[in-house]
């Protein structure tokens, strides 16, 4: 096994780069300049200002180091000054229809029927990494390559001919997580520049470029205001209950909610309550004590294999259930097209419509959407 594109550096090529304005994109294209490609930058528009009329009047101060809000437009003019700086073209590509159609209506749906979607596992698959450079070469860009700023590696196994998904050196910065949904015609032309490097070194290679946003926070969630805000519907009571059914208090909407909920719930309780179950159907909030949060299995549905074909029996791996968290041990078992997945450790807070995803080692297998837990 080796690593087709580690040639990149010795060969120069025309290369894309999805800029956001942020230090990891912006020295992502700082490396490939120096390298001696030809770089061009590119950001996505995909705030609608249609919908920004249709919002409350606080979300513009509210979104400020969101992926998604009114304030890309600063974003924006930062990418254009970064890449001038640079000295590389700069263009903006409107994605704004496609990123409502595609993420904020699954987004939607899916908190309204009681699941807890994720919006950047979406929009990186079919927004970032396919809608932008298709817009891109339809404006008459040409260009070999498509790069990003994340913490993770593109590998081609020659042997199977399969490119592959590998994690970041770094397991707290690592973002394959949120790439489990990368095809084999997208992976084959995805450079990551930065998935070596540690964060601390990307900031200090900004810094040294002089580039000015060496500092500058990360983005925190792809929406910072009130989820409310983009859901756009009525307050919907219904009754906050216990395994049993006993009635503890009153919700408003169970979109409100998530899993593993404590805080907000307005119910005084002898200890501790959690949030443990949305019943979409009764419009019930289930809660319970901690020791019911903690499952040991789920069952994943819409499945994506990234660096394998499939599965076909039972395999050992590592699967995480959130970004952040360490890769916990699993059993995976194939179920048709679903895959049945066993914790060796119980987990909290396993959530319908999150995403699960698989590793051997430093390689991500696929993921799926959790379907259900018990």
């Amino acid at each position: 096994m080796r690593e087709k594109q580690s040639h990149v550096e010795g060969q120069r090529m025309k290369i894309l780069v999805g800029m956001s304005g942020g230090v990891d994109s912006s020295v992502a294209a700082l490396i490939l300049k120096e390298q001696g490609h030809e770089v061009i930058g590119a950001i996505m528009s995909i705030w609608s200002e249609d919908k920004h009329k249709r919002l409350a009047p606080s979300v513009g101060n509210s979104c400020k180091d969101a992926c998604y809000g009114p304030n890309e437009k600063e974003d924006m003019e930062e990418a254009r000054k970064i890449a001038d700086q640079i000295g590389i073209p700069f263009h903006v590509f409107d994605c704004s229809k496609e990123y409502e159609q595609i993420v904020l209506d699954n987004f939607k749906t899916e908190y309204l029927s009681g699941r807890t979607p994720n919006p950047c596992i979406r929009c990186n698959s079919l927004i970032k990494f396919d809608v932008l450079p298709f817009l891109a070469k339809k404006s008459g860009l040409e260009f070999d390559k498509f790069a990003t700023g994340h913490y993770a590696r593109v590998e081609f196994d020659e042997q199977n001919k399969r490119y592959l998904l590998k994690t970041g050196v770094n397991p707290k910065k690592d973002q394959s997580y949120f790439l489990y949904k990368l095809r084999q015609d997208q992976l084959a032309n995805i450079l990551m520049p930065l998935g070596g490097h540690e964060k601390a070194e990307i900031r200090e290679l900004a810094k040294n470029g002089g580039l000015k946003v060496y500092d500058k926070p990360d983005s925190q969630d792809f929406y910072s205001g009130d989820y409310n805000e983009l859901l756009e519907v009525s307050a919907k009571e219904g009754n906050i209950v216990d395994r049993e059914g006993k009635i503890l208090g009153v919700h408003q909407g169970i979109w409100n909610y998530t899993i593993g909920q404590r805080k907000g719930l307005g119910i005084a309780h002898t200890s501790p309550l959690y949030v443990i179950e949305l019943n979409k159907d009764k419009n019930e909030v289930i809660v319970g004590e901690v020791d019911e949060t903690f499952k040991k299995f789920l069952t994943a549905v819409d499945l994506n294999w990234v660096s394998i074909t499939g599965i076909d029996k039972e395999i050992k791996a590592k699967a995480k259930i959130r970004s952040a968290q360490m890769a916990t041990e699993v059993t995976l078992r194939p179920e048709g097209d679903k895959v049945f997945v066993e914790f060796v450790d119980m987990q909290q807070s396993l959530t319908l419509g999150q995403s699960v995803v698989f590793y051997q080692d430093d390689i991500l297998l696929g993921g799926g959407i959790i379907d259900e837990v018990s």
